[in-house]
């Protein structure tokens, strides 16, 4: 895929229950009427029902979405994961929500919703200089991941460009060289999981320095052969630091749109920022249709 829309194009087929945590956000309820309008979505907005309904006569927006009433903001992400485990919502989206609040529904053991034994992020970017979607994971949840995590963070990762109908899936460890040194974890376990991560579709070389995603003339300049210089599909970087840079590098020095999500559990967890764009909150409700879509058919 070269451009976001094609997930929201793609994400058009079907219906979808779309569960709404403290819904009562300007922004929130702007994206989520749009996705009901665009038929990507059926909301269901939980949270404070009167500030909920005040700002939907104030921003002129419909009142044809079923609110669940919930006295704050943490009584709304249990009645949102109580949903989704009775199987009446098929995925659920962050609001007016601090993240460990939503977080900690989502792994109440009351609600049996853990799927995998790590959750982890994954944003996907559309850049003009690049010239296809980006994954980029982790740099939004594991601080510091060990091998085990960033294996596990792998396996998310694939299972959302699976759900994209992706046959293989390109993948680079990052780091700051394409030598292993044993100083640098990084480069140890970039090439660990390319010697024993063996899985139907997936071609992962790591370790790879940026400039080697981005360029095969790079990689040809470096005498560096590789499968998949400049066509990689998504980025496994070594911290979160280093994801959280370059993925805020991405949006605001390379002008990229973005899509995130949460994976690890039995249903995608749209995680937004405030700040991003009406877009942005767009495309990450489809790329969670696209994956909540793509459980249902895999059981």
């Amino acid at each position: 895929m070269r451009k976001l829309q094609e997930i929201y194009t793609r994400a058009e087929e079907g219906s979808c229950l779309l569960a709404v945590v403290a819904a009562e956000d300007e922004n929130i309820l702007k994206a989520v009427t749009q996705a009901k309008k665009d038929g990507i979505a059926e909301p269901l907005l939980f949270g404070d029902q009167e500030k909920i309904t005040s700002l939907l006569d104030q921003l002129g927006l419909p009142k044809d979405m079923e609110i669940i009433h919930a006295q704050n903001p943490v009584q709304a992400a249990e009645k949102a994961m109580e949903t989704v485990a009775k199987g009446e919502a098929d995925l659920v989206m962050k609001g007016l929500v601090d993240t460990a609040v939503i977080l900690k529904a989502l792994l109440d053991k009351r609600f049996d919703l853990r799927d995998k034994a790590l959750l982890s992020h994954m944003m996907i970017y559309e850049m003009e200089s690049y010239g296809k979607l980006l994954g980029l994971t982790d740099g939004g949840m594991l601080l510091q991941p060990d091998y085990d995590q960033k294996k596990a963070i792998l396996e998310n990762g694939l299972e959302v460009f699976k759900a994209l109908g992706y046959d293989e899936v390109k993948v680079a460890g990052l780091a700051a060289k394409e030598k292993v040194n044993e100083k640098m974890q990084a480069t140890v376990d970039a090439r660990r999981l390319q010697e024993e991560v063996k899985e139907e579709g997936l071609v992962f070389e790591g370790p790879l320095a940026l400039d080697l995603i981005f360029s095969k003339e790079a990689a040809k300049t470096k005498n560096f052969s590789s499968q998949i210089a400049g066509e990689v599909d998504f980025i496994l970087v070594p911290s979160i630091e280093t994801g959280n840079a370059l993925g805020k590098s991405f949006t605001y020095a390379a002008g990229a749109e973005s899509a995130g999500i949460i994976m690890g559990a039995k249903i995608p967890l749209v995680l937004v920022s405030r700040a991003d764009s009406m877009e942005s909150k767009l495309y990450s409700i489809a790329l969670g249709k696209c994956i909540a879509r793509h459980k249902k058919e895999s059981k």
